[in-house]
């Protein structure tokens, strides 16, 4: 069959696969784990993927899964990314599958992830004739933070070799779903070029002389040269970095001081840094060390500062982009795209795919018809709330994803 004429059928096979999905999504949300190590997440999925014709590899420096479908045909490979831990928060949503561990919870739609990405396996075995190539589905570890995609990478998720019968097979796409409490249900957005931010942190300590509060000519005072930092941060960004090339540099830790008498000997500054270019990032990295030095120089204190790498932008493949435009509008109807006007200023690890394998990751909406998206909890919130009935529409676009690429 023609892709067109089997792209056609998606919503449809997708809806068959949907209980079995909620089903594995209630259980997933219900024992949510935290970081690269998941045993009981991992074992749902090798229960919820077992008896398919797929080759499995357990990763061994995480809880990462890659499992391969080998296509009836000669041809290329696509990886479909769906990643699989929780956060460290506690969950108030009320729910009768609200998670039972305490301080863990599926409040970023992981959850959904991995639950449409078993049905996009399940969907793909049974069009495995169909297909010329192989599909390469990655469970990932360590998304929030973690960095589990540079793991499985660093452990040959992406020397995945000659099929079985010896021909190359070399991965040419990459996609990825990422729900969101954002846009109403079914709808999906995405966009070419930098899709979402780096994410790199900061920590500023000044040092200077404590003593008493009532002496301050007697100390070097950190605690007002750690708030002339805060505020020439913020003048630094607004006056040194091009608006069309934006960064966001957020102070979210000021800590200094014991007693209400006592000038510390330290204080610290701790922040957050996204940008959407590398160009940006690092100015802005140059910028804070620049600030900081100048201001503790001039108040004769000394300074350390530490930026921690974290995630890099998030860069989707122009073709990859509006193949994916093209998908949604087949499969989940031409009304249900939106075009992002500009990039999200979250972060993902998913770029690290993206900066090895051209493709495209998308927004999927899971808020229902009776709430505004506008004024929902949000992804990361201890009270989001995700539309399961979204579910479908991720089996069919991840499975989408696949046949287009390897039926063309």
């Amino acid at each position: 069959m023609a892709a067109e004429e089997i792209l056609a059928t998606l919503a449809d096979e997708a809806r068959d696969h949907q209980s079995d999905a909620v089903a594995l999504r209630r259980e997933l949300h219900q024992w949510p784990e935290i970081g690269n190590d998941l045993p009981i997440t991992r074992e749902k999925v090798l229960e919820a993927l077992d008896g398919l014709p797929l080759g499995i590899t357990l990763h061994q420096t995480t809880s990462g899964i890659a499992a391969t479908l080998e296509g009836a045909h000669d041809g290329p490979t696509v990886l479909l990314r769906g990643d699989m831990d929780a956060l460290p928060m506690p969950e108030d949503t009320g729910l009768d599958f609200s998670s039972r561990v305490d301080g863990a919870m599926h409040a970023c739609g992981h959850d959904t992830h991995v639950a449409m990405l078993v049905g996009a396996a399940k969907l793909l075995s049974h069009r495995r004739n169909d297909l010329h190539g192989r599909v390469l589905f990655m469970f990932q570890p360590g998304e929030e933070g973690h960095h589990g995609a540079q793991h499985m990478i660093d452990e040959g998720l992406l020397d995945v070799g000659p099929r079985s019968n010896g021909s190359a097979s070399p991965i040419t796409r990459a996609f990825a779903i990422h729900t969101t409490s954002s846009l109403p249900t079914g709808f999906v957005s995405t966009k070419a070029g930098p899709l979402m931010a780096s994410s790199d942190s900061f920590t500023v300590r000044v040092v200077g002389k404590g003593g008493h509060g009532s002496e301050p000519f007697r100390t070097l005072d950190p605690v007002p040269a750690a708030c002339e930092i805060v505020q020439a941060l913020q003048a630094m960004v607004t006056r040194r970095i091009n608006v069309f090339n934006p960064s966001v540099l957020t102070v979210t830790r000021l800590r200094a001081g014991t007693a209400f008498n006592v000038i510390p000997e330290h204080a610290e500054i701790g922040g957050t840094i996204r940008a959407i270019s590398e160009t940006t990032r690092k100015m802005v990295h140059d910028g804070i060390r620049r600030v900081a030095e100048g201001i503790a120089a001039a108040h004769d204190l000394d300074v350390e500062v530490d930026i921690n790498i974290g995630y890099n932008v998030t860069v989707n493949d122009n073709d990859h982009a509006q193949h994916a435009a093209r998908l949604v509008k087949t499969v989940a109807g031409a009304d249900r795209f939106i075009e992002l006007p500009t990039p999200v200023m979250g972060a993902e690890d998913f770029g690290v795919v993206l900066n090895r394998i051209p493709g495209a990751m998308v927004f999927l909406g899971a808020t229902p018809s009776d709430r505004n998206p506008a004024t929902a909890a949000p992804n990361h919130s201890n009270r989001v709330f995700f539309d399961e009935d979204a579910m479908s529409t991720g089996i069919a676009l991840y499975s989408a994803a696949a046949i287009d690429h390897l039926t063309n």
